[in-house]
């Protein structure tokens, strides 16, 4: 059944369109994943469903159904405590608890003083406490405490006014509140910011076993895969709804696109053909050469026309260099802890990074992981041990906050206060690799988005060339194209990379060194972060008879779906492999056709006979055309080639 439903949504701001004609609808129970570059529209979409944002259109929301959004910078209501922001969302609850207690104090003080009450008392506090334990009511206080503890939120701090949390602690408990009794539909706009890896793990569980119908903004690539089951992706101002999660959705919007291409230069060529065959029949100027013009192009004309694909807006491009060569011994840390106040953060930190190593520091939100990168930059100073860089270390550091930016400075200025002695040309050459083109190089750091800061911050460090780099959650702010270019940069790069992030797509594509700082001890684990959460679940290669047994079974039967899977992909493949042949067999005598009515330009009886030849063969390839297009569609999604 369909909950939601968007027809025609267009918004503008001032002449710029940011949704052009979006159409789409959701079935109850749907888990709708939403990706788009920065700036496509995705947060204006949640915001005209809502009714936030005007803009022309409709709105369908299927009757009596509930609708509640997380916004990225959510904030709770700054009355009350930690534990008592999440506690009244079960009002409902503690009211008919409150109630119950009344009554029980009534039943039990007219048993004490003799007094028996009517029957239809007695029988009103049963079904009442019958209805209050049906719908929670004697454990929603445990479902909170669980909640705040999977949030972040310690014991000792559920006390703490909920005015004072910062502003990433105020959207976890924002989005406690929305998932611990989630409305019919559930709309979350990036959800996933300021969530540590735990975190993020136990919200996929609950989203993915969650009845309410979901619309989710997110750039995490892994948790889309996770919990999403169909992808709207917003390009250029329009929507396309696709089924699977994230990776299924990138192979059929590659496939779809070189299939449009491909169908599209087919037609255009037949289109060109038959336009070439008109004005030859144009130029004989018999009667019947103008009624065989006329046939063609009334054929033109009833063609359903092929869009070509539209141009692929241009990403960030980067390139890191490590200039010249460190030593093999990059970094050496012994014993380091840190300490505020009373509170330990870490302690007893020790490994040794060699040359060319790729590691990520993980660990639970408050575990120090930011903290240790700064100590290591030298802006903060460790409470015990030490940290010492090798020969000819030079370091370049990412600032999740970037506070290394001046928010006075125009972008240009920015980038040339510390490197003046390149020309304004190679200062703009390399900002526009990083899509700040034209006038936007006067515009003031302090106005930039999130994400414009972090592609200026990346400027500035790829022009320095350092052969270390500290990348303190490099992906926050980054749309997905921009991450999978600074994957594939950081890739390529020949020095060492340290880093903190919680994008689990990112780490598992670089890192070859865990370093896990909330682990007691300290955790140093040499290979990727997949291997190292094997290990640290304590997983053997080891089964239980059963469960060998179970396998062997499972093994089998994938054994005989392959089987008959690469039996159907040889006959659809052999099947398209004819069709090609025919199809090129069949232009080739089209060609053929175009030199024999050369050849024989005076015999109209034979000429004749070439136009019915040339009527049956271009029936014949457009039928090839159609049929090769439907069976590489089918094995496209079959077989995901």
């Amino acid at each position: 059944m369909i909950i939601l439903g968007c027809d025609g949504l267009t918004l503008s701001f001032g002449e710029r369109d940011v949704l052009s004609n979006v159409s789409f609808s959701v079935q109850e129970g749907d888990r709708v994943g939403i990706v788009g570059e920065n700036g496509a529209g995705k947060t204006s979409l949640l915001k005209m469903i809502t009714g936030e944002y005007e803009g022309t259109g409709s709105v369908f929301i299927s009757k009596d159904k509930t609708i509640g959004m997380l916004s990225q910078n959510a904030v709770t209501d700054e009355d009350g405590t930690v534990y008592s922001v999440l506690e009244d969302t079960f009002s409902d609850l503690k009211e008919r608890e409150a109630e119950l207690d009344r009554m029980r104090r009534r039943i039990d003080v007219t048993h004490v003083a003799g007094i028996t009450l009517p029957d239809s008392y007695l029988s009103d506090y049963t079904a009442k406490l019958e209805s209050f334990s049906a719908d929670g009511g004697d454990h929603f206080r445990g479902l909170v405490r669980s909640y705040l503890i999977k949030l972040g939120f310690p014991e000792q701090e559920w006390d703490k006014p909920a005015g004072k949390l910062s502003g990433g602690q105020k959207t976890r408990l924002a989005l406690g509140k929305l998932i611990i009794r989630p409305p019919d539909i559930l709309l979350l706009d990036e959800p996933t910011n300021h969530l540590d890896i735990q975190t993020l793990s136990w919200l996929e569980d609950v989203l993915s076993n969650l009845t309410s119908t979901l619309l989710v903004v997110s750039h995490d690539r892994y948790f889309l895969d996770r919990v999403a089951t169909k992808i709207l992706d917003i390009d250029n101002g329009r929507a396309r709804l696709y089924d699977g999660n994230y990776t299924k959705y990138t192979e059929k919007k590659k496939t779809d696109r070189e299939i449009q291409r491909r169908h599209y230069e087919n037609q255009q060529k037949e289109i060109a053909r038959l336009e070439a065959f008109i004005e030859q029949q144009k130029r004989w100027n018999r009667e019947r050469n103008i009624i065989a013009a006329e046939s063609r192009r009334k054929a033109i004309d009833r063609m359903e026309k092929v869009e070509a694909p539209e141009a692929e807006r241009q990403g960030v491009r980067m390139r890191f260099t490590a200039g010249s060569e460190s030593g093999n011994d990059v970094l050496t840390v012994t014993d380091l802890s840190k300490r505020f106040g009373d509170q330990t953060l870490f302690s007893g930190v020790s490994f040794l990074i060699k040359r060319g190593d790729r590691a990520f520091v993980v660990g639970h939100n408050g575990s120090g992981k930011s903290t240790l990168m700064k100590i290591l930059r030298g802006k903060l100073a460790p409470s015990g041990g030490t940290y010492e860089f090798g020969y000819n270390v030079s370091i370049g550091y990412y600032d999740q906050e970037n506070q290394e930016l001046n928010d006075e400075n125009t972008v240009l200025d920015e980038v040339w206060s510390e490197y003046g002695k390149r020309t304004q040309t190679e200062i703009r050459s390399a900002l526009a690799l990083f899509l700040f083109r034209g006038d936007d190089v006067n515009k003031k750091v302090g106005m930039l988005s999130g994400g414009e800061k972090a592609r200026l911050t990346f400027v500035k460090l790829i022009l320095r060339s350092n052969n270390v780099l500290l990348l303190d959650e490099p992906t926050n702010h980054l749309d997905i194209k921009s991450r999978e270019a600074l994957e594939d940069a950081l890739a390529g790069y020949g020095g060492t990379l340290i880093a903190v992030s919680h994008d689990r797509y990112f780490v598992n594509k670089l890192c070859t060194r865990v370093l896990d700082i909330s682990a007691d001890p300290f955790a140093d684990y040499h290979g990727t972060y997949t291997d190292y959460l094997r290990y640290s679940a304590g997983k053997t290669q080891s089964a239980a008879p059963a469960q060998v047994s179970a396998g062997k079974q499972e093994n089998r039967r994938r054994y005989e779906e392959e089987r008959q899977n690469r039996s159907e992909r040889r006959k659809l493949a052999s099947r398209i492999e004819r069709a090609k042949k025919e199809t090129a067999e069949t232009e080739a005598a089209l060609e053929q056709l175009e030199a024999d009515y050369k050849a024989n330009e005076l015999d109209y009886k034979k000429l004749m006979e070439l136009d019915v030849r040339r009527v049956e063969l271009e029936e014949k390839l457009m039928s090839l055309y159609e049929q090769t297009d439907r069976d590489e569609r089918e094995f496209a999604e079959r077989f995901g080639e």
